[in-house]
């Protein structure tokens, strides 16, 4: 019968899940437990509302990385084939919003999205002309724009402290590198969210069309919005309050990009109405791997309560080891996966390696290999952050938008065709000058002065086969044919052939890699004409919207988008990385006062109580077992052999003698046997008194 949601949509969902599936109309709050099937209730309550009569278009649906958005698709067209709702990143709804209202938004439809590394050459190109003082750093001026971004500052509201020198200098940089983002006709990420927030804020026309469109909205990991996602879900839902969030403030990593766990928090002051309903039971990890997750967060106070539990079995223990040193830790995990695989009892891809930075993985890569143990480092926004790759996409960019400076900065003289960086300036200032694009001023570079005629000609022939490949463009080119002219037409994957080197075989192989991406997106464009998204809110597809598309996919990348679950290999990564994931096995590793938690957070309660949060996400990807390591000494930072202090965090382990947690007597790790339980340094007052920076280590005793 129609309007009703049909059984198959709630067989094998606890009651708590069946609750959240059938509420239909009104805002509502899940708190979602790490492993309590929340996505699965996130795709069955849309095929709920599908069932209960909503069109397809009403609905929005908004996460935070293409895997999770993937995988909501994917879950959605075997509940509900050949409905195509509006699931994506916060990022892409925004993105896609901007072409429709490109006009309103001071942008042209075909603008171009900087990355961090993009937004940072812009920032020193102006640095150039507007010296920064003393030890100011490009990088400190970008983290403070993107901060302010982030908290919906706009140039003309910022305002300094007058005792910063950061801070007097991001108040003249921050208007500068807008304007010139306008004249590339570019928008950075924080510009995708903070464009959108302005745009539904002083359009309220806009707002209430947009508001009477997605009457339905949907966001997944509500405890990772910062102020404009904040903004933007709640100007979507003023009108229909039909706003369901899902989150878990326990789960609150991204406080150092934004996120405020205050829009979790406080969700029911901006709703009174809503339906809380908490997701309890995890279906993931084990009885003893819940109470050391549990014992965990408990010391947290910005919360909300709630108890994990499981109809799992206790499953082994948690397991504790204390190593000589990060070269003994990293043996001990290599030897112990190493054995494991050779005895059949696991393989590689059971495993994942956590830690808190990247700059830790680096011992372990070297045990893994030199046992040859196949591993994965899951740092997915790397490979379009090469080189070789990036120029590639440069030379798309150029062709999509003319106006775009970095990119043509880029590559006008990649590979060298004698254009010097003197001449690129002043083609750019020519354009800043006179308002155009930067490939217009290419074309009619004769008629400026100051420049050789040997170099006029160079820049003439690279206007000329810009313009070569944007006729391609508009040619219904497939987005791989494209980058086959280009490199055809530059001459750049010849320079890599003519070489001997290894390194440049290595980026051969990139750029064949990005043929291949290509290809699959190719493969799959007939599919986005289909998608909901061909709504009237979206531009035309076509070739256009195919590079369009292609560029945004390019751009919008994270670093879990590569990880291919398929592949049987040892994941190394992030604890932020991992959000989201599950395995088997997991290690964490370095759990020393410094590193986790980590050093700036150490005498701040908020950020300390994120650390204990990013513990908690470490812990709660195990499924089965749990593997907890920390070194008396570690080379780190450029220190060696440093001595380390345990993290407090480990004190805060089950330690009731109902054996959920062991420390390892293991003699390959060089431990001592302090018996069972959590009991780990014997002598802790003394190892705190040997380290009197730590002034408050009192409270930590």
């Amino acid at each position: 019968m129609k309007n009703t949601v049909p059984s198959h949509l709630l067989e094998g969902l606890n009651a708590a899940q069946r609750e959240a599936v059938l509420v239909k109309d009104g805002p509502l709050l899940v708190l979602a437990g790490p492993g309590s099937g929340k996505t699965r209730v996130v795709t069955h309550r849309i095929a709920a509302l599908l069932h209960q009569g909503v069109y397809p278009s009403q609905i929005a649906a908004l996460t935070f990385t293409n895997k999770a958005a993937g995988e909501m698709k994917k879950r959605l067209a075997v509940l509900a084939p050949d409905k195509y709702v509006w699931i994506s990143t916060f990022h892409k709804f925004c993105a896609r919003l901007l072409h429709r209202y490109c006009t309103e938004a001071g942008l042209q439809e075909n603008f171009t999205i900087y990355d961090t590394d993009e937004s940072l050459a812009l920032i020193k190109n102006i640095g150039e002309t507007h010296p920064f003082p003393g030890d100011v750093k490009p990088q400190q001026v970008a983290a403070m724009i993107s901060k302010a971004k982030n908290n919906l500052t706009l140039p003309d509201d910022y305002t300094a402290n007058p005792n910063s020198t950061v801070g007097r200098c991001v108040q003249e940089i921050y208007p500068l590198y807008q304007n010139a983002l306008r004249r590339a006709n570019a928008a950075d990420f924080d510009d995708l969210l903070l464009h959108t927030a302005v745009l539904l804020k002083d359009k309220p026309d806009i707002r209430s069309v947009l508001d009477n469109h997605f009457r339905y909205v949907l966001v997944d990991e509500y405890q990772d919005t910062n102020s404009v996602q904040y903004v933007i879900a709640r100007a979507l839902s003023l009108d229909y309050q039909n706003l369901a969030v899902t989150g878990d403030p326990d789960q609150s990593i991204y406080g150092w990009r934004g996120a405020d766990i205050n829009n979790i928090l406080t969700f029911e002051k901006d709703y009174p109405d809503a339906k809380v309903i908490r997701l309890e039971e995890n279906y993931r990890s084990t009885a003893s791997i819940l109470a050391a997750a549990d014992s965990l967060i408990a010391n947290n106070v910005y919360r909300k309560e709630k108890k994990l539990f499981t109809s799992k079995p206790g499953g082994v223990p948690v397991r504790l080891v204390r190593c000589n040193d990060q070269r003994k830790e990293a043996d001990m995990i290599a030897d112990e996966i190493a054995a494991e695989i050779a005895a059949g009892v696991r393989k590689p891809g059971d495993y994942a390696v956590l830690y808190r930075m990247n700059a830790l993985s680096r011992n372990i890569e070297i045990a893994l290999r030199s046992r040859s143990v196949p591993f994965y480092l899951v740092r997915g926004v790397e490979f379009f952050n090469r080189k070789e790759v990036k120029d590639v996409l440069a030379y798309l960019r150029l062709v999509y938008n003319p106006s775009d400076t970095v990119s043509l900065i880029r590559v006008i003289n990649e590979p060298a065709r004698g254009i010097g960086k003197t001449t690129v300036q002043k083609i750019t200032a020519r354009a800043a000058e006179f308002g155009a694009d930067v490939l217009e001023v290419a074309r009619n570079i004769n008629n400026f002065s100051g420049i050789a005629a040997k170099t006029r000609k160079a820049i003439l022939q690279f206007a000329e086969m810009i313009d070569k490949i944007a006729e391609a463009a508009r040619q219904d080119y497939p987005v791989e044919s494209l980058i086959e002219l280009v490199l055809a037409e530059t001459g750049y994957r010849k320079q890599y052939i003519d070489s001997e080197l290894e390194e440049d075989r290595e980026r051969l192989e990139n750029i064949d890699e990005l043929l291949t991406a290509a290809r699959e997106f190719d493969a799959v464009t007939h599919e986005l004409a289909a998608d909901s998204l061909s709504q009237p809110l979206i531009p035309p597809t076509g070739t256009a919207g195919a590079l369009q598309e292609f560029l945004e996919q390019a751009a919008l990348v994270s670093d879990t988008d590569s990880l291919d679950n398929d592949t049987d290999k040892v994941s190394l990564m992030t604890l932020h990385a991992a959000k989201g994931l599950e395995y088997p096995v997991v290690y964490i590793i370095a759990l020393e006062e410094g590193i986790l938690p980590h050093d700036r957070s150490l005498h701040e309660a908020k950020q300390l109580e994120e650390e204990r949060r990013l513990f908690f996400v470490g812990i709660t990807r195990a499924a089965e077992e749990l593997r907890i390591s920390r070194a008396d000494r570690r080379d780190f930072r450029g220190s060696f052999g440093g001595s380390a202090i345990y993290s407090r965090f480990l004190l805060e382990l089950p330690n009731d003698g109902k054996n959920l947690v062991q420390y390892d007597a293991d003699e390959i790790a060089g431990s001592e046997d302090y018996g069972d339980g959590i009991r780990l340094v014997r002598d802790a007052d003394e190892e705190y008194e040997e380290y009197e920076e730590y002034e408050e280590y009192e409270e930590y005793e």
